[in-house]
């Protein structure tokens, strides 16, 4: 089983959010659908970047990482004009 650290970018608002989970399609669905308390009224989402992991707490590590302002950085560099 593999678990995904993933962000998700606001069509609405252009914020991003961050989460892991074990079912990438089915997380971005809950969220698409307003069932998450922290992006309610923020969809529809998109997925501008994850990766898949093989173990929870390296995923929720990286999940951590990457809301840090370390973290935040590295998807700048990586994700480029699309993060902005």
């Amino acid at each position: 089983m593999y678990y995904y650290t993933y962000v998700l970018k606001s069509k609405k608002d252009g914020k991003f959010y961050t989460g892991f989970t074990n079912d990438l399609r089915k997380r971005l669905s809950y969220h698409n659908s307003g069932r998450s308390i922290y992006t309610k009224g923020r969809g529809p989402f998109v997925v501008v970047y994850y990766e898949a992991c093989l173990e929870k707490e390296k995923a929720m590590s990286r999940e951590l990482y990457l809301k840090s302002g370390m973290g935040k950085r590295y998807l700048k560099n990586r994700l480029g004009a699309s993060y902005l």
